[in-house]
């Protein structure tokens, strides 16, 4: 396979970006979880269970900038098998001292089951989508996430020719402030 010196992988741009924005001290926030909920794609709607995980930065008084991974993991224990779902999404968003609330695009690697009008089967590829995420901390820093992401499947499938999927989960979520 041949590559070209002009090409930059993802992480690299998003590093690039992040780098330029300005950040103040004491601004910058991780959190972590563990979700359950389902995933839709296609005509069937499958459990959905994960770890995901995000940082943000204020970059503003209450304006901040998110990068946030979702790691699904769609169990063996539904007919069509096992499957994996992984969104990456760099959102904007509102803070406040008890919670969050961020959206922005996504991009999304997936080998899951799914099931279109006629056929069943695994489907696999990159989805471009949409990414909305909120979190509210109820004890300190302990807290509940619930993220949505809507995003364009399939593509040239037989399985799916091109389905909107639609995944929903929640759990708990815990949050570290870097000084």
């Amino acid at each position: 396979m041949r590559t070209t010196g002009r090409q930059i992988c993802p992480a690299t741009g998003i590093a690039l970006v992040l780098s330029i924005v300005p950040t103040p001290a004491d601004a910058s926030e991780l959190s972590a979880g563990i979700s359950l909920g389902g995933i839709r794609a296609g005509t069937a709607t499958r459990l959905a269970v994960g770890p995901h995980a995000g940082i943000s930065w204020r970059i503003k008084s209450d304006i901040t900038l998110k990068v946030h991974d979702l790691l699904s993991v769609v169990p063996p224990i539904q007919i069509g098998g096992a499957g994996v779902y992984n969104s990456t999404a760099v959102a904007l968003g509102v803070g406040w001292k008890s919670g969050d609330f961020s959206a922005g695009p996504s991009v999304a690697m997936y080998f899951m089951p799914a099931c279109g009008s006629a056929l069943c089967g695994q489907v696999a590829g990159l989805a471009a989508g949409a990414h909305a995420q909120t979190n509210v901390y109820v004890a300190g820093a302990l807290g509940v996430s619930v993220t949505a992401n809507v995003d364009w499947v399939g593509g040239s499938s037989l399985v799916l020719p091109g389905y909107v999927s639609v995944l929903v989960v929640a759990g708990p979520v815990l949050r570290w402030s870097i000084k």
